[in-house]
């Protein structure tokens, strides 16, 4: 038997083109039938390790960071809502829209890929964000995610707070910036090379031949 092409997916939940990124990667294994070949790891990043626990503005945040105008964003959203759709995956903007800490959602996906269900909850994370007008640094909203997908929410929140765990994450994200991980979405394939921001899927389906074939 083969051994399986580790695939791990830097990323934040509050970044569309990580799911963008996923959803194309997920087509790209999908179409090619090789799912039982591959090993999936979500890692952390935060694009907003500073963001208050109140969140920002989306518009106003954009803005700041990358000096966007209001007519530069809506022109970008429309194009990822159009990336979305074809993907299946629903991009929902609305005027007040707020950037969130995501340091918590990063917490209990590291739990949730204990339990087995990391991809699960990071793309209900992602679906609550962009398609939900949901906030993922609201402790009440990671609790009905936690359920949706049937983790143990009081197992799940006492990870969240502890002191270990969330030192293990800032560790783990640390380390992924020391390789020169600096965007996302950054696919790392089998700790080798990688591939930043969201490929087509023939670009995926290309890299994935090409392990296959080595």
């Amino acid at each position: 038997m083969k051994n399986k092409i580790i695939i791990d997916v830097v990323s934040d939940v509050v970044c569309p083109w990580c799911a963008i990124g996923y959803k194309r990667l997920e087509q790209a294994i999908t179409e090619m039938g090789i799912q039982d070949q591959i090993a999936l790891e979500w890692q952390p990043f935060q694009l907003n390790p500073n963001m208050p626990a109140e969140g920002q503005d989306v518009e106003e945040h954009i803005t700041e960071k990358y000096g966007s105008t209001p007519e530069q964003q809506k022109e970008s959203q429309e194009r990822m809502t159009e990336f979305g759709a074809e993907l299946g995956f629903k991009f929902d903007y609305f005027k007040g829209m707020r950037m969130a800490n995501t340091f918590d959602a990063h917490v209990l996906l590291t739990y949730a890929k204990e339990q087995g269900k990391q991809t699960e909850l990071k793309l209900r994370l992602l679906n609550a964000f962009f398609g939900e007008h949901k906030d993922v640094s609201d402790r009440a909203i990671l609790k009905q995610e936690l359920e949706a997908i049937g983790l143990n929410v009081t197992e799940a929140f006492s990870v969240l707070d502890n002191k270990e765990m969330r030192t293990k994450v800032k560790s783990e994200e640390e380390y992924w910036k020391s390789l020169g991980v600096n965007s996302v979405p950054t696919v790392v394939f089998n700790r080798k090379s990688a591939v930043n921001g969201a490929q087509p899927v023939a670009v995926y389906k290309k890299i994935l031949t090409d392990i296959l074939a080595s």
